[in-house]
């Protein structure tokens, strides 16, 4: 093994886990100094344009379980979290003066704030090495057989394409654990949801999604879906389900801020099949996790487009921004109770299923004629699964500016009566309205 040397700061933001991880598992293996860095960017819990907060309570609480979670793991290997609450660049550069660091290593992110704050960093710190790993995807981009510029625009027949001639690259080894005196002396404590201008949260009895965040709470809820109750052999038949814990996987909050990879889920389908069952379930799992690195192919060949009024179509429809009917729309008092139901789910929750998802956006933008934008900016605020790729990729797709080649328009009712054919979905939440 080679002699470590020199000082590396690992920058993390949406890769809160040690396990599977490029920046650390390379920055142990080669420096004798490593710590990791965190900052709760200012900006990213203040009121946007569209008048919502960017981050609201439900995701926060999420993201400090997350944190939380991946300081212990670290201290365990004798690496320190540094936690900072300014703009990044700043605090990254006082760390790196102060501990001499050498080298900086994180996820490659490519969305225009990401973007920006990668570019305040290596503008402040010109002389320092930066290493940087695309490490959220399932196919790698290097190993997708098709150039960025050149990606299909249907889904279809980028996955066939990647089905047919790319792999999923293994896992990364552990982290090497590094020694004792590596841990920095002074401790650094998280701030609580106050502290973040935000109020606190409590487990809504009926939710959906009653997790934690953070690995640990990732592997435990991927034991129970697949070896302890085996619900994975049955993830087709109820993923559009709406009431309940087990009706799909959950793992997309996990995988929002990197608290799991999409890698360590594939690797655990392929065990579950060989050891248990392989069947259509076990592969739409899979579909899914496609789906998923599909929008972030299309974000990173389309870039900003993505945030764009026409979207990546650049199409020109007749947008409203109608306060009163958005506010409508919002607290889940439209004339359509189903859309009713999703909505106070969300605002009570931070959750949504994904059928939920498709009829709200689609109500949204094709019925009412909102700016999709600010859909998808209320859903950024609210979501605790909220990743940019996903939410504005669905959301262009779903308001006809996207992905879609058909351009459908959600039949509401219909929906409903198909989804939720007792009503028992509607009534749980829309009760909920009446008891405020």
């Amino acid at each position: 093994m080679q002699k470590r040397k020199g000082k590396a700061l690992v920058w993390l933001r949406n890769d809160l886990r040690t396990n599977d991880h490029a920046s650390f598992y390379k920055a142990t293996k080669r420096h004798e100094t490593v710590v990791a860095y965190y900052s709760f960017d200012p900006k990213h819990f203040e009121e946007t344009t569209w008048g919502f907060k960017k981050t609201e309570c439900f995701r926060a609480q999420f993201l400090l379980e997350s944190l939380t979670d991946v300081q212990n793991q670290l201290k365990q290997a004798n690496i320190s979290l540094i936690v900072g609450h300014e703009n990044p660049a700043e605090g990254i550069a006082k760390w790196c003066k102060q501990l001499e660091i050498t080298d900086i290593y994180y996820q490659k992110e490519w969305t225009k704030e990401e973007a920006d704050r990668e570019k305040e960093v290596k503008a402040i710190l010109p002389d320092l090495s930066f290493h940087s790993y695309y490490d959220q995807f399932l196919f790698h981009p290097e190993d997708v057989p098709v150039e960025i510029n050149n990606l299909p625009e249907v889904f279809t027949v980028f996955r066939k394409k990647c089905e047919k001639y790319s792999k999923v690259r293994p896992c990364f080894p552990a982290m090497l654990p590094m020694e004792k005196g590596n841990l920095l002396p002074q401790e650094f404590t998280l701030p609580s949801l106050h502290d973040l201008g935000l109020n606190e949260v409590e487990t809504h009895p009926h939710t959906a999604f009653p997790f934690r965040g953070g690995s640990q709470a990732a592997k435990l809820r991927l034991e129970h879906y697949f070896w302890d109750t085996e619900k994975l052999s049955y993830y087709k038949q109820t993923r559009n389900g709406l009431v309940g814990i087990d009706y799909s996987s959950k793992f997309s909050a996990w995988l929002a801020n990197g608290s799991i990879s999409a890698r360590e889920i594939y690797w655990e389908i392929k065990e579950y099949e060989a050891q248990v069952q392989k069947n259509q379930s076990t592969y739409w799992l899979i579909f899914e996790l496609i789906w998923r690195d599909y929008f972030k192919f299309i974000s990173l060949k389309h870039k900003d487009t993505i945030f764009h009024l026409g979207g990546i179509l650049q199409k020109n429809y007749h947008w409203k921004n109608n306060p009163k009917a958005i506010q409508s729309w919002v607290n889940g008092t439209t004339r359509e109770p189903f859309v009713n139901a999703n909505m106070i789910e969300l605002k009570k929750t931070g959750w949504m299923s994904n059928r939920g998802r498709q009829n709200v956006a689609s109500y949204f933008a094709k019925d009412l004629l909102l700016d999709w934008r600010i859909g998808a900016a209320y859903f950024e605020a609210m979501l605790i699964d909220y990743d940019v790729h996903s939410n504005y990729g669905n959301w262009m797709y779903v308001s006809g500016v996207g992905n879609d080649p058909r351009d459908r328009k959600f039949n509401v009712r219909m929906q409903a009566e198909r989804y939720d054919e007792n009503g028992k979905f509607q009534r749980l939440w829309n009760q909920e309205s009446l008891l405020e």
